[in-house]
């Protein structure tokens, strides 16, 4: 019996998913982060904790399946063909974790995604055709993610107890908390994006004035986003991930708002279905 196995992997978690070709979903499994870019190792961990638990519950084997995974750091075509030699499936196909949320979240109508949790992401989706910015990393980008965010309080923090920025009690209460800037600098040094992305619920809905500069800048960042994507058009809007409901909300004002049609597991399990011989 053939059957497909959905994956949606990234910095926070791994979910997956199996079901078989009338869409019937028969075992779902969980697993930890899941970046193939940054932790390539602990997301093989991950990916086939999240597996075997959906296989357990399916009653299959990995020869059974025909697996697309949607996995952070997918993009990156390196870290995604080694990924794909580590897996047990029948067939797999490792993308970016854009991709099938993309799919999941807007079917097959137009429309922009914008998936924003430990990492962010966004793609627009055109006449079938998807186009992906961002989703370059903790480092080198991710803008408005939790991580970001996150950090940029931390800095903050620091920049204020320098006399550098206008200090805040948010600001303040993290330099006893972490013991000073030497404790900041030890959990930065450290600390895995997911890690710094802990921090983004002191942030979100707060009235501390550094909180709001941070998430105002975040908004902005993410508003032009949108913007570049729209390219004149008046596209729906759906946002995903743990931070998706405040952007949902910050983005209405200026674009239509959507909600998701469905995760990033039922679009690889879809994709996965499409790809089957």
């Amino acid at each position: 019996m053939s059957l497909y196995l959905g994956i949606d992997g990234g910095g926070t978690g791994c979910r997956a998913a199996i079901a078989d070709a009338d869409g019937r979903v028969l075992g779902r499994g969980e697993g930890g982060p899941a970046n193939i870019n940054s932790d390539p190792f602990a997301a093989v961990v991950s990916v086939l904790a999240a597996a075997t638990a959906a296989m357990v519950q399916a009653g299959a084997t990995p020869a059974d399946l025909t697996a697309v995974l949607g996995l952070a750091g997918g993009g990156m075509q390196d870290a995604a063909r080694a990924m794909q030699a580590r897996l047990p499936f029948a067939r797999s196909r490792v993308v970016n974790d854009a991709v099938t949320a993309a799919r999941g979240a807007l079917g097959p109508d137009d429309g922009i995604l914008v998936a924003i949790g430990t990492g962010s992401v966004l793609a627009v989706q055109r006449a079938g055709r998807l186009r992906q910015i961002g989703g370059r990393g903790f480092l080198m980008g991710d803008e408005g993610s939790g991580a970001v965010i996150g950090r940029a309080l931390l800095a903050q923090a620091m920049r204020a107890g320098d006399g550098l920025a206008p200090d805040t009690p948010l600001l303040a209460s993290l330099r006893d908390e972490f013991g000073g800037f030497e404790g900041i600098i030890a959990f930065g040094t450290a600390a895995t994006p997911a890690r710094f992305a802990e921090l983004a619920p002191r942030l979100v809905g707060s009235d501390d004035p550094a909180a709001r500069a941070i998430m105002d800048q975040a908004v902005t960042q993410i508003g032009d986003a949108v913007r570049v994507l729209q390219d004149g058009a008046h596209l729906p809007v759906v946002c995903t991930g743990g931070l998706g409901p405040f952007y949902a909300a910050a983005l209405a004002a200026d674009w239509p708002v959507a909600p998701a049609r469905g995760s990033g597991v039922d679009g690889a399990l879809d994709m996965a279905r499409e790809w089957a011989p």
